[in-house]
């Protein structure tokens, strides 16, 4: 279950990941929408004001995801327990998404997903636990390997809720928490 905290950003228990605009750059965020796989979704996103805008439309009939993802890089996040965001939704249901160095090498390589309600209009703080992270790959979930949170290289963002139409979700920040502050 995803946690909405009513107040402040737990910054004393929090290690920051992506504060923008600074991160937009220095994560190298790019776009992957289902077009890769002939799908007619559209998305990608901005920089405005203070934070990164994630908007676009998406198409069900051929595939119905939008994306945006960092470039790789190494996090280490052994000691956190997940996932930090502030944002502004419209309502829809997102997904945040993880990479690992791990699980490169073999046939396939997995990234862990885990949904995450957003209410429209209002800025809303949002903790995903690692543990609620599951792996897909090419958008089918399998039954392992499990997150390592020392191992993760890459954030993302995506949404593919089944619903065809707008979507617009702002972010202001993300950070990992302390295992120990959940």
């Amino acid at each position: 279950m995803t946690s909405i905290l009513a107040s402040g950003s737990g910054a004393e228990d929090s290690r920051l990941l992506a504060d923008f605009p600074e991160s937009l750059a220095n994560l190298e965020w790019r776009v992957v929408n289902d077009d890769v796989m002939g799908g007619r979704s559209e998305g990608g996103f901005r920089l405005e004001k203070q934070w990164l805008v994630f908007e676009g439309t998406t198409n069900t009939r051929g595939g119905g995801f939008s994306s945006i993802r960092s470039a790789t890089g190494r996090f280490d996040l052994e000691d956190a327990g997940g996932i930090r965001l502030r944002v502004r939704g419209d309502g829809r249901t997102y997904t945040f998404g993880l990479t690992t160095w791990d699980t490169r090498g073999g046939p396939i390589r997995p990234s862990f997903w885990a949904d995450f309600p957003t209410r429209e209009g209002g800025w809303e703080v949002i903790d995903v636990a690692f543990r609620r992270f599951r792996p897909r790959w090419r958008g089918r979930w399998l039954e392992g390997p499990d997150l390592n949170p020392r191992a993760i290289d890459s954030l993302g963002l995506m949404i593919s809720d089944g619903r065809d139409g707008p979507f617009r979700l702002e972010v202001d920040w993300i950070q990992a928490y302390e295992r120990s502050a959940k």
